[in-house]
C-alpha cells in the first residue's frame, strides 16, 4: 500500500481574535477596534493551512467538539476545505474549546483559554482509524487532559496513541503548547518521544524541555544551544526530524547527520497583523516537506514562507498560500547568509 495524506489530530477550538489599540492596566477600559473569528488548534491550523496550498494531499481530522455554534463552525470549515472530518466527534456535555484572542499593533497577543470538549478526548477516539494517510500529527500535549495521563505500559496515555499509529503504519508528528515553567514539560513529552519521526516545536518549549535557556535573560536568541537541544530530542527517541523554530530563524537536524540553521524571511513589524497560528502554519511546512521527502534546506524554507504569511492576517489560516505561490516567493530571496 502505498500511503498518501495527513491526518491532524488533538486541540479543535475555535478562536474569537480582537484587535486592541493596547494591554489595558487593571481596572481600565479599552475598545475592541476590529474582532474576527477563526479556527484554532493544531489539527485545524494545520490541515487548513496544507489545504490551501493546494497540494492535492488527502487531509483527514480527528477530535471532539460540542454541539453548538462553535462545532458546527468548524464542521463547516473543514467541509469547505475538503477536510475529511468523519472522525470528528461530538459531544451534548461539553462545549467545544475556544479562546478569546487579543491581539495588539506588532502582533502580541494574549490567549484566555477554555478546554472544553478537547479534555475529554482520549483514545477510543482514535479506534476505527486504519486509513491510507501517510503521516498522523497530534497537538497539543499538555492541553490535552484526557490524553495526558499516565498509561502504566506507556509512560502517558499520548505516548501509547502515537505507538498504536506507528504500529498500524503512520509516520508520526507532535506539538507541543508553550507553558512556562510547567513542571509537567519532561514527565509528559518525554514518552512520547521513542515513538516519533518528526518533532516541530519552537524555542521555548525546547528550551522548557531541555533545560538549556534558548535565550539570554535579555531575550537574545542563544544560537548556538539549538543544536544542542535539538540533538538531546533526538537523542531521547525521535527517529527521523527534529525541527526548533523560532521568529529569527530555524534549527533542523535529521537522523542521517545532517543539521541546519535556517534565518527566517523577515518582516517589518507594521507588516506583521497578527500572528496567531504562525507556528502551525510553520509546522504544516514541514510535515508536507517531510510527507514528500524533500532535503532539510528546502523543508525550513517552506516552513518559513508559510509562517510569513500567516503573520500577514490577524486568523490563523487567512494568510496561508497556493504552494506554486510560496516556492515563487522563496526563488525570489537572496541566499542565505
Amino acid at each position: 500500500m502505498t500511503r498518501r495524506g495527513i491526518v491532524s489530530a488533538g486541540n479543535m477550538l475555535v478562536d474569537h481574535v480582537h484587535h486592541i489599540a493596547h494591554w489595558p492596566q487593571p481596572g481600565w477600559l479599552v475598545e475592541i477596534e476590529h474582532s474576527q473569528r477563526g479556527t484554532g488548534g493544531a489539527p485545524l491550523n494545520v490541515l487548513l493551512t496544507l489545504a490551501r496550498m493546494e497540494t492535492g494531499l488527502p487531509l483527514a481530522a480527528i477530535g471532539l467538539i460540542g454541539c453548538d455554534a462553535d462545532g458546527d463552525y468548524i464542521m463547516q470549515m473543514l467541509a469547505q476545505h475538503r477536510v475529511d472530518g468523519r472522525w470528528v466527534q461530538r459531544s451534548e456535555g461539553a462545549m467545544t474549546s475556544m479562546s478569546q484572542v487579543m491581539t495588539e499593533p506588532g502582533g502580541q497577543r494574549t490567549f484566555f483559554h477554555a478546554p472544553g470538549a478537547n479534555r475529554l478526548l482520549d483514545l477510543d477516539a482514535f479506534d476505527g482509524l486504519h486509513s491510507e494517510h501517510k503521516i498522523f500529527h497530534l497537538g497539543y500535549l499538555l492541553l490535552l487532559d484526557s490524553l495526558d495521563r499516565p498509561d502504566e505500559a506507556y509512560g502517558t496515555r499520548s505516548a501509547r496513541l502515537l505507538a498504536q499509529m506507528q504500529q498500524r503504519g503512520y509516520r508520526t508528528s507532535l506539538d507541543l503548547v508553550s507553558r512556562q515553567g510547567d513542571p509537567r514539560y519532561r514527565p509528559l513529552v518525554l514518552p512520547a518521544l521513542r515513538w516519533l519521526d518528526y518533532l516541530v516545536i519552537n524555542e521555548l518549549e525546547a528550551g522548557e524541555f531541555t533545560g538549556l535557556a534558548l535565550r539570554s535573560a535579555n531575550g537574545a536568541l542563544q544560537q548556538h544551544l539549538m543544536a544542542q537541544a535539538a540533538q538531546q530530542l533526538l537523542q531521547a527517541g525521535v527517529r527521523r526530524r527534529v525541527v526548533i523554530h523560532c521568529p529569527e530563524g530555524a534549527y533542523g537536524l535529521e537522523n542521517g547527520g545532517d543539521a541546519l540553521w535556517q534565518p527566517s524571511w523577515s518582516l517589518s513589524e507594521g507588516e506583521i497583523v497578527g500572528s496567531v497560528g504562525a507556528g502551525d502554519a510553520f509546522c504544516a511546512g514541514v510535515l508536507y516537506a517531510s510527507h514528500e521527502d524533500w532535503p532539510l534546506v528546502e523543508t525550513l524554507q517552506l516552513a518559513h514562507a508559510c509562517a510569513r504569511f500567516n503573520l500577514l492576517c490577524a486568523n490563523a489560516i487567512d494568510g496561508a498560500r497556493p504552494l506554486s505561490e510560496l516556492q515563487a516567493y522563496i526563488r525570489r530571496q537572496p541566499p542565505a547568509g
